[in-house]
Order: structure tokens, then C-alpha cells, then sequence
């Protein structure tokens, strides 16, 4: 449940259908990768995103370094005209600290009863793209095309208190101009369909290495969170259980998305929540081991959006 999507979702439902605070300096990553030079370069050291404020429209690489203690992604929502962060201050924070702490004692009817106060201009938000989970310490690779206009970048995990992080600073306005970057999408190794009736396919065998996916989201939907599906990639080790992973990726179950993650899970990266027919892409170096696609919706399984795949020497 993205802060901001969810508000969209919502109210989509109602009416439009449419689409610890430790700082710490380490090394972002012991997974290297090359990048573009003009690569987009996005910091995350406690609650916050530090990056440049103005992008070019077109294809951009985008560089996550979560250099904090706790897992993070970041979300792109294009607002529409006239709409900015201040709205988001004045008109929807409130509305979702009081659903929350609804939700968070286990009022849960009544919490999303509340969201039925976020303001009508949530339908008009498209959510546009990028990272998927990253875990501490490493780094997340992305392409995403943004059309011109102000976006706000925001991660909602939660907190162990169940406060979402964007409500903890980790929302940040990005203005993409009219000028085009002129890049080129990345090569992909690996082709990623991505749908809501089929669930998550690829098109050839992912091999040790680095590896570039293309997602294509075949076709988009809330699920029973409200959420549209998304991809994120994870590698388990023996201590990981997958029934509590998919427990842990539905931001509705009262333990869903919060700090820490489940046992045994590190998180790659991805591609967050896109409309129906864009692509996206993400770069990962993968070693022998066992691996998961997930999207952040529930019942995963059931529906094709897990898929577990393995790596050999």
C-alpha cells in the first residue's frame, strides 16, 4: 500500500476507475554495477530522500543507495496540475494518520472508513514507477520513462509502531521537464511479463550474474489492499519461509510491510506500481542461491505473483 496510492485507490473505488532513524555511512553495496553516467543517484541514510530536485523527461536510470538500517523502495506519483506536497500536508496526512491508528489497534472497518475523506484528486495521480524493496546496505538499479511534470517520491514501509515512513519524512517533490534526456531504455537480458490474471513469466533462464529485466505490466488492477502489483525480487536463505514473506508483503495484514523484514529475506530491488502497458527495467548481480519474484498484494500464491527460482554454480 503506497501512502499516496492507496488515497487513489480508494477513492477510485468510490467513484473514478482508473487507473530507526540511525544514520549511518557505510558502503551502499557489496554488489557493484555499471551505470550510465547521468544516472539519477538516490540516497536513503535514515527517513529521507536525498537526491536533485529537477530531472529531464524520457528514460532515466535511477541508483537507490540505502545506506539505513531498514529496508526501503522508493514510488514516483505524478500529481495533477496545481496539486503539490503542500496538498499532501494539509489535506492528506492527517486523513491517513487517523485511519491508521485505527488500523494499528485493530479497528480496521473504521480505518478505512476514514480514508473515505481523502480529497476527489486522488483519482487523478498516476503512479509511475520505481524501486522495488531494497534492503540495508545495498543498492537498487532502475529505468523508468516519466512524462513532464511535479512528482512526489515516497517509500511507506512502516515503522515498528505501524506509522508508514512517508509520514516519517520520506516523501520528496521531483519536478521532470519538458526537455527529454535522450537516453535509451537499458538492453534486458530477461523479459518479466507482469499480470494480474497470469501472474509473473519470463522468457529465458536467469542464470549467475548481472542481469537486466524488463517488466512489462501486461494489464493493472487494485487488488484486496487496494493495491496494483508490482515486482520485487529477494533472494532466501535457509532460515526464509515463504508463507510468512507473503504475509508480510500485504500492507492490510495488521504485520504487513513493517520493520524488520521476515527472517532469511534480502531484498534486490525491482520495479514498483506502473500503469497497464509501460515498461520498466532493473539491474541486479545475482550469485548462486535461492530466489522470489513477489508483488506487494495479497494471496501471491494463489494468483501467480510469487514465483521462486534458483541459481547454480
Amino acid at each position: 500500500m503506497c501512502l499516496l496510492f492507496l488515497a487513489c485507490a480508494i477513492t477510485n473505488c468510490k467513484g473514478k476507475n482508473k487507473q530507526t532513524n540511525t544514520i549511518e555511512e557505510a558502503p551502499a553495496t557489496p554488489r557493484p554495477m555499471a551505470v550510465t553516467e547521468n544516472a539519477i543517484r538516490i540516497t536513503t541514510r535514515s527517513m529521507e530522500f536525498q537526491s536533485v530536485d529537477t530531472i529531464s523527461s524520457g528514460w532515466n536510470t535511477f541508483i537507490y543507495d540505502n545506506l539505513s538500517n531498514e529496508a526501503h523502495f522508493f514510488l514516483l506519483d505524478k500529481y495533477p496540475e496545481g496539486k503539490t506536497i503542500k496538498n499532501t500536508l494539509t489535506e492528506v496526512t492527517p486523513v491517513f494518520e487517523e485511519g491508521m491508528n485505527l488500523i494499528n489497534i485493530g479497528k480496521s472497518e473504521e480505518g478505512f472508513e476514514a480514508f473515505g475523506k481523502l480529497p476527489v484528486w486522488y483519482s487523478d495521480i498516476v503512479f509511475s514507477g520505481g524501486s522495488g524493496l531494497i534492503s540495508p546496505k545495498l543498492t537498487a538499479v532502475s529505468a523508468l520513462h516519466l512524462d513532464p511534470g511535479y512528482y512526489v517520491m515516497e517509500c511507506y514501509v512502516k515503522m515498528p509502531n505501524g506509522k508508514f515512513h512517508t509520514l516519517m519524512g520520506m516523501a520528496k517533490p521531483l519536478i521532470v521537464t519538458n526537455r527529454n534526456s535522450g537516453n535509451e531504455p537499458p538492453k534486458a537480458s530477461v523479459n518479466i511479463i507482469l499480470s494480474g490474471e497470469e501472474g509473473i513469466s519470463w522468457d529465458e533462464p536467469i542464470t549467475k550474474g548481472k542481469h537486466t529485466f524488463s517488466v512489462f505490466v501486461k494489464d493493472q488492477k487494485p487488488h484486496e489492499n487496494f493495491l496494483w502489483h508490482d515486482i520485487n525480487i529477494a533472494q532466501l536463505d535457509t532460515q526464509a519461509n515463504i508463507e510468512d514473506l507473503e504475509k508480510w508483503m500485504d500492507w492490510s495484514h495488521p504485520e504487513g510491510l513493517i520493520t524488520p523484514v521476515p527472517n532469511g529475506v534480502t531484498f534486490l530491488g525491482g520495479v514498483n506500481d506502473m500503469p497497464a502497458g509501460s515498461t520498466g527495467y532493473f539491474t541486479v548481480d545475482l550469485e548462486p542461491g535461492k530466489y522470489v519474484f513477489i508483488s506487494e498484494v495479497p494471496n501471491t500464491k494463489e494468483k501467480g505473483l510469487l514465483k521462486v527460482f534458483e541459481i547454480t554454480d
